[in-house]
């Protein structure tokens, strides 16, 4: 389970982790992950640093992008 530590960041860096993780193992680069998300890349970028608390509906876009349930971002 993720610990949430001083205002959350804890579990914001290690989503953003996990959300690299998975893009590289996919063998996207972060640009072609962002179209694919129809998220903007500098904000794929700040997720991936742990740098954004992501709403619902980016987690699912994320997910849907890399082919996983959204729980698979939280592992």
């Amino acid at each position: 389970m993720f610990s949430m530590g001083k205002n959350g960041s804890e579990i914001k860096i290690r989503f953003g982790a996990r959300v690299r993780e998975l893009r590289v193992l996919s063998d996207y680069s972060q640009e072609e992950f962002a179209d694919k998300c129809e998220l903007d890349r500098s904000y794929v970028g700040s997720i991936e640093r742990g740098e954004r608390n992501v709403s619902l509906i980016n987690i699912v876009k994320i997910s849907r992008a890399l082919g996983v349930v959204p729980g698979e971002l939280f592992r």
